[in-house]
């Protein structure tokens, strides 16, 4: 990952960005679903700490093939602490429960509303310009999604309480939001490549192992076929690939840019849903998903 950053400034760069893009859209499109195969006798909390922990050893074994140093300063530990806790930790709990009670695919529209709580942020936190523009597509935004979730809302005899997935669904966009400012300061702080992903993902597994451990979760593994192909799929393409390609993208063409990733997996997760969880797509659910992501777009676009 450190070799694909700092290639970003070779004319060379731009061609490779959009193939990069396009495999972060098509691998977490396709983990909402997978993780429904991780909810069952192991806890949530405990499931995201063997994903991460696995994938953050997988990569400091990577990182000492390479001869790569895994050293770093006291205060960069800080960093990639509080990161690890906001994008690999926090953030999956709430999801994992989230998706007990919301099918995979609603989850991942409401995530699409991170790109525009990442432009807050950056407004907030970095100064980057709000205009009139971006407000009227974060409002057409939150429009869409509300309009997606209604017909759930109002359904009864779901095997789930959706209002509640919502809430927690909700509560991880803020959390992953908050996740990615820190991955953009972290990235200004030379805080980037294959060693900081492996140390922020082994701080996300061990806090999420330590919330599991304070809740009381028994310590279970299933060796399920289902449980087995998901937890490779979701470490080896969710977490190490997928985040790489992600963090790469946020280094090349910035966290705004980058947020278009947002826009288009629900749009695939939806797709996939409706194969593996028998999603029922309604009128609002096409008229939510253009008005969403027409309300991404403009806040996200570059102006002419």
């Amino acid at each position: 990952m450190a070799r694909l950053a700092s290639r970003a400034a070779r004319p060379s760069a731009p061609v490779k960005t959009l193939p990069l893009f396009a495999g972060c859209v098509a691998i977490w499109g396709t983990t909402w679903i997978a993780i429904t195969w991780q909810l069952g006798p192991v806890a949530p909390e405990l499931s995201v700490s063997y994903r991460f922990l696995t994938a953050a050893a997988l990569i400091a074994l990577y990182c000492r093939w390479r001869g790569l140093s895994l050293r770093l300063r006291p205060s960069d530990h800080a960093a990639l602490a509080l990161l690890g806790a906001l994008m690999y930790s926090i953030g999956y709990m709430l999801v994992y429960r989230a998706e007990m009670h919301v099918i995979s695919g609603l989850l991942a529209v409401g995530y699409s509303a991170g790109p525009l709580l990442t432009m807050l942020g950056m407004r907030a936190f970095f100064r980057h310009p709000m205009t009139p523009r971006m407000a009227a597509g974060s409002l057409l935004g939150i429009a869409g999604i509300a309009l997606v979730y209604w017909p759930e809302l109002g359904r009864g005899g779901h095997p789930g309480n959706v209002a509640l997935g919502t809430l927690l669904a909700a509560m991880a966009v803020l959390i992953s939001a908050a996740g990615g400012l820190v991955a953009h300061r972290n990235h200004q702080r030379g805080l980037h490549g294959w060693p900081t992903m492996a140390w922020s993902m082994a701080y996300g597994g061990l806090i999420s192992l330590v919330v599991a451990l304070a809740l009381g979760r028994p310590i279970a593994f299933s060796w399920t076929p289902a449980y087995l192909l998901s937890f490779a799929y979701l470490t080896v393409f969710g977490s190490i690939l997928g985040f790489a390609g992600y963090l790469t993208l946020l280094g090349r063409i910035g966290a705004a840019r980058t947020s278009y990733i947002g826009v288009m997996v629900p749009i695939v997760a939806l797709a996939v849903s409706s194969l593996f969880e028998g999603f029922d797509w309604h009128a609002l659910t096409f008229a939510g998903i253009a008005i969403s992501v027409a309300g991404n777009v403009l806040v996200l676009r570059r102006p002419s």
